[in-house]
């Protein structure tokens, strides 16, 4: 009886040990995996888009642009000194955090990804309590070496 049950686990584990080397070595788990590396980075993308303290606009600028690649990027930089002095000037604090988000399109090869994202923001104007508001977000993303960054960002409108 011991030599059958010995038997039975040796095929089991057999069995078992071939089920996960080619579970790990199939491609949608790659797939799965930069796929939730793009989430991921793009959320954190859309986040630093959304945040910006009057009081630290270069350090939240700098992020724009970090965060950002391609004509997104250049025009980021273009308005810099532009978007620097509007939030100087209305003396405005921004927070934001992903309520949820998903990528509906994803290009390995290309390096291109599509994501939709649910943003609450957080606007403090000095002097005022604070204000929430929910905004739908698309972002393009493209990987820049290791790592997605936003190309380009827009609201959805609701409804």
């Amino acid at each position: 009886m011991s030599l059958v049950l010995f038997v039975v686990s040796l095929v089991c584990a057999l069995v078992l040990g071939v089920l996960w080397v080619l579970a790990i070595n199939n491609s949608s788990v790659a797939y799965a995996g930069t796929r939730d590396e793009a989430l991921q980075q793009g959320q954190e993308a859309i986040v630093n888009f959304n945040s910006l303290d009057h009081k630290d606009i270069d350090r939240g600028l700098q992020r724009w642009e970090d965060n950002s690649t391609g004509a997104l990027r250049d025009e980021v930089r273009k308005g810099r000194k532009d978007y620097a002095t509007r939030i100087q000037q209305a003396k405005s604090s921004t927070t934001a955090r992903v309520l949820d988000a998903g990528i509906v399109e994803l290009d390995e090869n290309a390096g291109k990804a599509r994501m939709i994202a649910v943003v609450q923001i957080t606007v403090t104007v000095e002097g005022q309590p604070p204000a929430n508001k929910q905004d739908r977000y698309q972002a393009e993303l493209t990987r820049e070496g290791d790592v997605w960054k936003i190309s380009g960002l827009g609201t959805v409108p609701v409804g």
